[in-house]
């Protein structure tokens, strides 16, 4: 009966031996498999392939109609801003996004007579980060700060990513910085 027990005991550390080797080696294979940026050339064939595909087809089409050409001058509108990371005066417009929008929690607010989707990503259950945001009314005057603008042929507004928002001199939303890197 002892040499039972023994031969299971034994049995049982070997095997969990063997599974915890074999984790580290999965653990240090994914760390050798990052991949190194692409070339500038690998990046531009990367997008004609992409130009070529009906998404990229519907994309450039969009670029070129009246709403493309419309969302691209009011990105140039504050692009220095963004640039510099400098003070924008908003006016909150509505504090719901478009009809089936999909960027999480955000307001419409208007700089400079142009309409913009002011997005914030998306809302966590317990995060409490959001909470004085949700204490804006419509025609608030607000004071923002960000760091990039993107677009998206489903949108008719260019979407500024919030990073930074104030109202009447108190900060009531800052960005947190990703953890973990990147």
């Amino acid at each position: 009966m002892k040499k039972i027990i023994y031969a299971l005991i034994l049995t049982l550390i070997v095997v969990s031996g063997l599974v915890f080797a074999n984790s580290e080696i999965k653990k240090e294979t994914s760390k050798k498999s990052i991949t190194k940026p692409r070339s500038a050339a690998e990046r531009k064939a990367g997008l004609k392939k992409w130009e070529a595909t009906p998404d990229g087809i519907t994309f450039k089409k969009w670029e070129n109609s009246p709403a493309g050409k419309k969302v691209y001058a009011s990105e140039a509108k504050i692009r220095k801003s963004l640039r510099d990371y400098t003070d924008m005066e908003a006016v909150v417009t509505s504090l719901t996004l478009p009809p089936g929008s999909r960027l999480g929690f955000g307001v419409m607010v208007k700089i400079n007579d142009d309409d913009y989707i002011l997005s914030f990503g998306p809302e966590q259950f317990g995060n409490s980060q959001f909470e004085q945001l949700h204490s804006l009314k419509v025609n608030d005057k607000i004071i923002i700060k960000s760091h990039s603008v993107s677009h998206a042929p489903k949108y008719s507004y260019p979407i500024i990513s919030g990073d930074y928002v104030k109202r009447d001199g108190k900060v009531i939303y800052k960005r947190k910085p990703s953890e973990g890197g990147c």
